[in-house]
Order: C-alpha cells, then structure tokens, then sequence
C-alpha cells in the first residue's frame, strides 16, 4: 500500500469520553521510614499529563489536526490542571463540571524509573453528569470531519447511543475505542477498534486467522458497523469491511519498549486521516505506521507530524535525493523533530571528482543530514565565465544525489547562499578550500543564531578548474 501524508491541518475531530489526569510524582529514595517498613521518596519533580480520553485529544493535537474534547471533570485543582494543559496543546475543551465528584486522577509515585505506589482519585459517574454532552457535542458536530467515542469504563458515555445518533444524523463518521464486555451499546457506530482480548472477550477464542475473520463479519452484521479495526500487538491490525476483502497489515514497530497509549494513538490517527479525506484502508495503513512508532517510545506518547510525515516518506523511499526549496524546508522539519544536526555546504560541482567525494564524506561526519546546495547554470556563469557549467544543473544534482555521504540536493541562482541559510538555519556550515571562518560566505548568518562555521580542506589538491583547464590545453595541443 503506497502510504500519502494527509492534510491534517484541515482536519477537525471531537472527541467525546472518559478524561483524566495522569500525575506523576518524581523523586530518590535512600532511606526506609522509622514509621513503617516502606521506602521514603524525596519528591523532586511533578508531572502531569491528560489521559484517556485527554490523551487521545493530545495525538490529534500533535498531528496539527483541530480537536475539540467533552467530557466530565470535578471541580477542582486537578481539572484545572487538565484544562491547562490542553488548553497549551491547542485542544479545544468543553467539560461538563460535577460538584462533589473529583476529577479522575491516577497519582503514581516514581524513584529511578520504578513506579512504587499508585493512587487513583475517582468516583463512579452516574447518567445526569454526562446528561449536557450531547447539547455540547451538537454545538460542535456540524465543523467536524469525524467523531471519537473514548471509553474507558468511568461512566461518561452513559448515553452513547445517542451521541451515535447524532453523528449519523449529521454523517460524521463515529468512531468508538471499546470497554467492557457490551458492545451492542456500540451499534450503529462507523468503525469499532478493540485489540484482540477485547475481541475475543466478546467473540470466543479466535484460534485460526480464518475463525478471528468469521467471527469479526458476524460482529460486523449484528452491531451494523461499516468496518472493524482488531489491533493485534505483535500480529499487527486486522480491517474487515462488509462485502470487501479483509486487509491484514503487519505490524510495524523495530522495538517495543511501551505500549501505554498506542490504541489512543491508533483512533487519533484513524478519525484524523478519515477527517482529512482520506479513504478509510489508506488511514489503517497511516495509523498503522504510526502505532509502529508510538511503542517505540517509553510512557504514554503521541506521535507528531513531523515524526510521521518522516516515516511516510520512508515508506515511499523519497527520504533521499534532489528536493525543491519547499521539499526541502519540510524535511528539514522533520529531521528536527528527530532531534537530527543539519549541515550545509555549497559550491557549483560541476565535475566531481576525488577531492568533491572526500570533502563530502568528511562534512557528513559532522552531523546527521547533509545537505548540498549547488549553484544554478546561470550562477556559474556569472561566476566561472563562459563555457561553464560544464554540465547543467539537473545533472550535476543527479551525481550528487546519488553520493552516500549526501542526503538532500539543491539548488539556488543567487551569487551566494546567503538566502538559503537564513531559511535553513544549518546547525553546521561547511566550506572547503583555503579559507579562514571569517571569509565563508554566510557565516555571520550561522552565527548570529548560535551555529558552527568549519572549512575543511579538498582531497589530492584537485579542483573543477584545474581539470577543465587540462582538458582544454589537452585540447589545443591536439589540434
């Protein structure tokens, strides 16, 4: 499946459930208490972080999508804090406050990485403390491009079934991540995604890939879905649609170091993708990929745009090669995103030769990307004469392109790269030749915002020049 970025900055979700907030208390431990035989912890640090339902509103923030959140907190410090932080995450919140109910909190007390208490602060929500959801969801429905149902067991989705009525009425897909043992609450809904014991919890032990397909149509047929997404951990996820083929699709994480919050992930990425446009395999695919990279990472996470723009285009291999000005911006983005150090050299490389080669793997090994950009032939002319370049710029870029040490090529028509390098910003500008820093083009640009200037100097004492101007000699002698 060839796997397309969607345009989630177009896309709006809501997402209605079960909020929380996760709280996370830091700290060392050298001593036993005289009170009791228990390890104390000096707390150092405070950590809060939405979760559940809050959570799968921060993925969808993170993918740059627009996100509105309902749900039930308490009136109290820990909903305020909630509130703030997805206020800060861009995530539009519209609770329900209970008097005399706190706001779901899960308090975990930590000392070098080992978590050593758990404290959950919570009552059971009864139907009148979600009774405003579905005149807040109607207030937001009609800007919508899809609509999550985040439950997790608290009580907030009393009335689900209305809430799926009305998505229907306004033919917003609805898609619900399930609890419990009851899905027939769920009928009607456009998509359902329970991991496999959810599924088989509800179905029977599914022994053959043949019985988990049967079973998952015959759930299909009787809730009245459109699809069922059964993520499967290490097996991947499974998409069964009425009437069509079913879609199996591999997992896709390298390394699995936490699965917390990788189903929140998947839903995020799903209802973006669909609100985006995007047909609905093309979007399992996508949250596939995306869940592959979310497990990858320890504690509950979310998956930015950059992160999976980045493994987007590794998929289609265009992680490499010639790029545009605004191509290039855009992986410059990501590559930062990953935490990766850009370097930048430029030149005109009209015949590369041993000295180019050199050069280009000693700049590569002073950062992660390296990116070349060359002259345009107009350029070269003003700058070399006439009869240069010796070949034209797609080709010049070409063997560029196709050296290890470079990752992305460019080009400008400018005399200088000064402009590039104001939109780039290269944590490292390189110049080969005998120069000193002080005499590199550009390097009071790099820095002015903190960045390295280094010249290095060219392999075997050659140069384009010096070999066109044998070439020309070699010439006249002949004739």
């Amino acid at each position: 499946m060839l796997l397309n970025m969607p345009q989630f900055t177009q896309s709006q979700v809501l997402v209605i459930g079960d909020v929380m907030l996760d709280r996370y208390w830091h700290g060392g431990t050298s001593r036993i208490s005289p009170e009791a035989p228990v390890p104390v912890v000096k707390v150092d640090q405070v950590e809060d972080r939405p979760g559940g339902a809050g959570n799968v509103a921060l993925n969808i923030a993170a993918l740059g999508a627009g996100c509105a959140l309902v749900g039930i907190v308490g009136n109290d410090e820990a909903g305020d804090a909630l509130k703030t932080r997805l206020s800060a995450a861009n995530v539009h919140t519209d609770f329900q406050v209970v008097e005399g109910k706190p706001t779901i909190t899960k308090l975990r007390v930590l000392s070098r990485h080992q978590q050593l208490l758990r404290m959950d602060f919570e009552e059971p929500y009864a139907p009148q403390d979600s009774s405003e959801f579905a005149a807040k969801a109607e207030a937001l429905i009609a800007h919508m491009g899809a609509v999550i149902l985040s439950d997790y067991a608290k009580g907030s989705l009393a009335e689900v079934q209305t809430l799926i009525a009305l998505a229907n009425k306004h033919q917003v897909p609805v898609l619900v991540d399930p609890k419990g043992s009851d899905f027939s609450r769920y009928q009607h809904a456009t998509l359902m995604t329970p991991n496999l014991h959810e599924f088989e919890t509800v179905v029977g032990k599914c022994e053959t890939e043949s019985q988990l397909v049967e079973k998952g149509l015959a759930l299909l047929e009787q809730l009245g879905l459109q699809a069922l997404l059964i993520t499967r951990g290490e097996h991947g996820m499974t998409l069964l649609r009425k009437g069509k083929a079913e879609l199996h699709l591999p997992a896709r994480a390298r390394e699995v170091y936490d699965v917390t919050g990788a189903g929140d992930t998947v839903i995020s990425v799903l209802a973006a993708s669909l609100a985006a446009g995007e047909e609905l395999p093309q979007a399992v695919g996508l949250a596939n990929l995306a869940a592959g990279i979310v497990v990858g990472k320890l504690g509950t996470a979310t998956i930015s745009a950059p992160e999976l723009r980045r493994a987007v285009k590794l998929e289609q291999g265009s992680e490499r090669g010639v790029l545009i000005e605004e191509q290039l911006l855009m992986a410059i983005e990501e590559a930062r995103a990953a935490g990766e150090r850009i370097v930048f050299t430029n030149g005109c490389f009209d015949i590369i030769h041993a000295g180019h080669v050199g050069y280009l793997e000693d700049t590569r090994a002073l950062g992660d990307r390296l990116i070349v950009a060359i002259n345009s032939d107009a350029s070269v002319k003003r700058l070399k004469g006439a009869g240069r370049p010796i070949n034209p710029v797609d080709r010049r870029m070409a063997v560029l392109a196709g050296l290890e040490a470079v990752d992305w090529v460019t080009f400008y028509d400018d005399d200088t790269p000064e402009r590039l390098l104001k939109l780039i910003k290269p944590d490292v500008l390189v110049k080969g030749g005998d120069y000193t820093e002080d005499q590199v083009v550009g390097h009071e640009i790099v820095k002015a915002y903190g960045g390295t200037v280094k010249v290095l100097s060219f392999f075997e004492n050659v140069s384009t020049t010096a070999i066109v101007e044998k070439i020309q000699r070699d010439h006249e002698r002949k004739k």
